[in-house]
């Protein structure tokens, strides 16, 4: 591949943080188009979701991570060295930080592992920005500033940022294409994210079934597409695909939850998930879900397997 020209960059970046940071939701207005899972939710991202921004000087690659936390699980433990594996291959860390909330425990948790990754650049991204004044976000800031001092590193940049709002999130791709390296470009022009789309449907169908069921672990809930083929014998101009798919959780108390009142809920699942799967893949869809136990598979190295993990 030939670049551009001369100066074309391109390279891999990822946003760290706290679960929850608003990393999901900076990849998305990046990119410009639903790649990474978001919700309200806590620990919700399991895959390394790639989101990839297209520049006429730079390609940036996003390497979304889930966030890093004290494991108390076997899944804990194999998502946080699925993050440390990911932190070391890229090329600049982004560190999410939300500006409605004091730098705690967690967060210096994340900022002293990635003091450790030395010869990699870090810029801390002040998420969440819309919901403070000027006064706190000062504040903040000088609070970031600070924590860089005190574990020996200096951020690259420090940017206030705003994802809901839209504001700021193309200085985000101007700073981090700054500091990638020069290089031709890594994925053809169009493509959004090297995740199969198997992976990608079955994250929108996640988010739709955790949607609403606020008391419930979302780390409870996996789904797994177990097919995903062409209605035959339907018109060129009509094309349907037919998407099979289960979603499981690990206790037969949850499944009434998941599926509502005379199915009620997994019916509005069914149609959300639809909705999102169409748009993602230009095509209409026939939606095929069946709710199923698979007890404890947090815990089981077999069922992690079996569920993708």
């Amino acid at each position: 591949m030939n670049a551009p020209s001369s100066s074309y960059r391109s390279g891999f970046a990822c946003f760290v943080g706290r679960p929850n940071a608003g990393k999901s939701t900076l990849t998305n207005a990046l990119v410009g188009t639903k790649v990474a899972i978001t919700s309200d939710r806590p620990q919700t991202t399991r895959h390394t979701v790639r989101g990839i921004v297209h520049r006429p000087d730079a390609q940036l690659v996003l390497v979304d991570t889930p966030g890093l936390h004290k494991p108390r699980t076997l899944l804990g433990e194999r998502l946080n060295d699925l993050v440390r594996t990911t932190w070391a291959e890229v090329d600049v860390i982004g560190f999410c930080l939300p500006a409605d909330q004091k730098i705690g425990p967690g967060d210096k948790f994340i900022a002293k592992e990635i003091a450790g990754i030395k010869k990699t650049p870090k810029v801390a991204i002040v998420t969440k920005t819309d919901l403070v004044d000027s006064k706190r976000l000062a504040e903040q800031l000088i609070a970031i500033h600070q924590l860089g001092i005190e574990l020996g590193f200096e951020w690259a940049e420090i940017i206030p940022v705003s994802a809901v709002g839209d504001k700021q999130v193309e200085l985000v791709a101007d700073l981090l294409t700054k500091l990638l390296p020069e290089g031709d470009q890594l994925y053809p022009e169009g493509d959004l994210t090297d995740e199969p789309e198997q992976i990608m449907v079955a994250e929108l169908i996640r988010e739709a079934a955790l949607e609403g069921v606020r008391d419930e672990l979302p780390h409870s809930l996996a789904v797994v597409v177990e097919e995903m083929l062409p209605r035959e014998g339907r018109p060129a101009d009509r094309p349907l695909l037919d998407i099979h798919a289960n979603v499981y959780i690990e206790r037969q108390s949850q499944k009434a939850i998941v599926i509502g009142a005379k199915g009620s809920r997994l019916k509005h699942v069914g149609t959300t998930a639809r909705k999102h799967i169409e748009a993602l893949l230009g095509t209409p869809v026939f939606l095929d879900l069946h709710v199923k136990v698979a007890k404890d598979w947090q815990r089981d190295p077999k069922q992690l397997r079996k569920l993708g993990f």
